[in-house]
């Protein structure tokens, strides 16, 4: 009897391995990923969004309330951070419904229902080239498999050939996932908010490089986009004026040592003079220290200025 209760067990564990493999397989588990550049899977659309910052697990609860007021339309994500580079809590995106797509009008009843529920409604233009790749949606876990296995396989395609494509775009109907990123008018799919907020970062990054020239008019080193230049120029400015103005030092220095090594040949002759003749020599003495005091500073100037130029 033991051993009837033991095979069961195992048959039925067996079986529920077996149901649960199956559950992954038909999600998508081995669907093939074929990553294409060429023309997008979708037209020009307007949709219904909500825009929010944060990790991207959490973007599940705006799919839920958007299939609950529209569930017969098409479900959009846009993503436009990078969560390996941009911390969770920065990361931004719009998740919401399609409207309509291409010359079609949307429906003015969905359309009050989703603007009453907190949602805003804008539109992306029509491209004709985009990074593109599809995956099975037949379950809960297809999501959590299309992203797994997708992101990596167009992040690596669009490395390897050195392709600008962004944001990441998902589109849930007709039973798949639809993956794509514009290769060109890469603008118009940010939604109002990002642009805002782009708008704002490049507005203080302006008023805080306009305060920083105006302080390295104030003498700052250091300003931004000046500061390199002051420095460099000041310091290639030093440089010359050092060159020109050392051997102008050297001469004064001679001629220093000269007029002290004349001063003391006077000196050791003065015991030979007549007080006439000392009071003459000390007049020419003197006559000549100033003469060569104005000629130097004056030479030593012209060093500088010659430098600076």
């Amino acid at each position: 009897m033991p051993d009837w209760v033991t095979l069961c067990a195992v048959i039925s564990l067996l079986l529920s391995l077996l149901t649960v493999a199956c559950y992954f397989f038909y999600s998508g588990l081995l669907s093939d990923i074929t990553v294409l550049t060429g023309s997008p899977p979708i037209k020009k659309i307007t949709f219904a969004y909500k825009f929010k910052k944060g990790p991207y697990k959490n973007c599940r609860q705006l799919f839920k309330e958007s299939y609950s007021i529209g569930p017969k339309l098409s479900c959009i994500g846009i993503f436009y951070d990078d969560p390996k580079k941009v911390p969770g809590p920065q990361c931004r995106y719009a998740v919401g419904s399609i409207l309509s797509e291409g010359e079609d009008k949307a429906n003015e009843e969905l359309l009050n229902c989703y603007e009453t529920s907190g949602f805003k409604v804008f539109s992306f233009p029509e491209v004709t080239h985009v990074v593109t790749t599809s995956f099975p949606h037949r379950t809960f876990f297809s999501v959590l498999l299309g992203v797994r296995r997708v992101y990596p396989r167009l992040d690596h395609y669009i490395k390897e050939r050195r392709l600008c494509a962004h944001p990441f775009l998902e589109i849930y109907r007709e039973g798949l996932i639809q993956f794509m990123a514009p290769l060109a008018r890469q603008g118009d799919f940010y939604v109002p908010e990002v642009r805002q907020a782009e708008r704002r970062l490049s507005e203080q990054e302006e008023s805080y490089s306009d305060t920083d020239i105006s302080g390295a008019d104030s003498n700052s080193e250091y300003s931004s986009g000046s500061g390199i230049l002051l420095s460099d120029s000041r310091e290639t400015s030093l440089a010359a004026s050092s060159v020109h103005s050392v051997p102008v030092q050297d001469q004064g220095d001679r001629e220093y040592r000269g007029r002290s090594s004349r001063e003391t040949s006077f000196k050791e002759l003065d015991w030979e003079q007549t007080d006439e003749q000392q009071e003459e020599r000390q007049e020419q003495l003197h006559g000549d220290s100033d003469q060569k005091s104005t000629e130097v500073p004056t030479q030593k100037w012209w060093g500088v200025v010659g430098g600076e130029e």
